[in-house]
């Protein structure tokens, strides 16, 4: 069985973005010998998530209204008292971007079969940025036959 480690990077822009990923993982995937497995991605960023879902526009905006609906930006949170802890100059105040993470998910594992990914007609593997504009990187393992 081969196992192969890989990083993708995303640049995102400033407030929650949502980035379809597949493509780049898809040519990583073709990069390889593996015909069936899996490919596990992982967010590698405590603000940043994964979903596999629908890349259309409208929904993405939905979801983006419904995350500030449960973690409003200007709401008040105990992380956000920069003064009560140890922190660098640039801390940014992002304790909704937290929240929104943890109510996401870290990372997601999609079958392989016959050399593609096995996602349905409408899904695509969707990065979520929570607290940008930020250099990112998701690491993707590919594994199996």
């Amino acid at each position: 069985m081969q196992i192969i480690n890989k990083l993708i990077e995303v640049e995102t822009d400033k407030g929650i973005g949502i980035y379809n990923i597949t493509p780049q993982i898809e040519k990583l995937l073709h990069l390889t010998s593996v015909r069936n497995g899996q490919v596990l991605v992982f967010s590698r960023h405590t603000t940043t998530a994964l979903a596999i879902n629908e890349n259309e526009e409208r929904l993405l905006e939905d979801v983006k209204i419904h995350l500030e609906k449960l973690a409003p930006p200007s709401g008040s949170y105990l992380h956000n008292d920069l003064h009560l802890r140890d922190v660098p100059d640039d801390e940014p105040i992002n304790a909704h971007s937290h929240l929104m993470a943890m109510m996401l998910s870290t990372s997601e594992v999609i079958p392989i079969v016959d050399g593609k990914l096995a996602l349905g007609t409408w899904q695509s593997i969707l990065f979520f940025e929570l607290d940008g504009s930020r250099k990112r990187s998701v690491s993707v393992q590919i594994s199996g036959e």
